[in-house]
């Protein structure tokens, strides 16, 4: 059993990543360097936003400004390592780099997932029974509500990464993808791995079917309260509340369910490879996007700083 232990902390594996394309490595590295950068920028800026300006001292911008730092945080563990393997020959990383790699972003990945729902419900709140809507979400609600979204994000990582520390492999190992997910390692063992995917299956379902639930309840009663709305005005500006987080959910949703419904053959892989980038590098770009553009508190307070900072000079 020792022995076994060391071989396998022992282990390396190689990254693939986008090897296949040798002309499109300065390209791929140069659109994905600028995607991160503006990520950066992006999460980072509407945190401080959200910060600095009292009215936005509100539910629906602390779980926005949670969200805005989990994007940041999982495109960070992904990243870097993806840049570095552009521009290097060696793209090995360890098997403890590759558990602590995806500890960290299935963490915050269904940390996300949570959080979705949870703005939903806050949305559900704020249009449903507005004049309770600062009785109902209380702050200590809301403190409580992120506090579970993280705390099911790391419990669900820790049961997964315990069960591949309990893995098998054999000399050198090669992982056709650009981060190390957890149906490549399982996929690269040589131990049996039939309890691992049926972890895997069980709390993939569980946290979709849960939080996509979630959403689709509290957005049914969403529209039946609008629909019942006399004034246009009013529905107008129920639904613009809506949209950007509407948008939100449906590009991440919809990437995370195309991804598990993608067979998973030799033929399939780039696909795979594509929604992932889709889901790891983009989005959390798109995220502070859509909240910045389709937010006028949002646009307001960057018009603000953007007039000050014009005056001070």
């Amino acid at each position: 059993m020792l022995l076994t232990d060391r071989n396998t902390s022992g282990t390396k594996f190689t990254l693939l990543g986008f090897s296949d394309y040798p002309e499109l490595q300065v390209p791929l590295f140069l659109v994905f360097l600028a995607i991160y950068s503006v990520t950066m920028l992006g999460n980072i800026g509407l945190i401080v936003i959200i910060k600095i300006n009292p009215k936005l001292h509100t539910p629906m911008y602390f779980f926005l400004s949670q969200l805005s730092f989990v994007d940041f945080c999982y495109s960070s563990i992904i990243a870097p390592k993806m840049l570095v393997n552009l521009v290097v020959k060696d793209r090995t990383i360890s098997f403890l780099g590759c558990v602590v790699q995806f500890f960290f972003f299935c963490t915050f990945v269904v940390t996300e997932s949570f959080l979705l729902a949870v703005m939903a419900y806050d949305r559900f709140v704020a249009i449903c029974n507005p004049l309770l809507y600062t009785v109902a979400m209380s702050q200590k609600l809301c403190v409580l509500l992120v506090v579970g979204s993280y705390a099911w994000g790391v419990a669900c990582s820790l049961v997964l990464t315990c069960s591949a520390l309990k893995l098998c492999f054999h000399g050198f190992n090669t992982i056709n993808h650009f981060f190390c997910e957890f149906s490549s390692l399982l996929s690269l063992s040589c131990s049996d791995t039939y309890i691992n995917q049926w972890l895997l299956f069980f709390l993939a379902t569980f946290n979709e079917v849960s939080t996509l639930l979630i959403i689709l309840t509290s957005y049914a009663f969403i529209v039946v309260t609008i629909l019942k709305m006399r004034s246009v005005s009013g529905r107008r500006k129920a639904f613009s509340t809506c949209a950007s987080h509407l948008t939100a959910i449906t590009i991440f949703h919809s990437t995370i369910l195309f991804l598990y419904c993608v067979p998973n053959s030799k033929n399939s892989r780039h696909t795979v490879k594509v929604a992932s980038v889709f889901y790891t590098v983009v989005i959390p770009m798109l995220n502070p996007l859509i909240y910045s553009l389709r937010n006028k508190d949002v646009k307001d307070t960057v018009t603000e700083i953007l007039d000050t900072k014009v005056f001070s000079y």
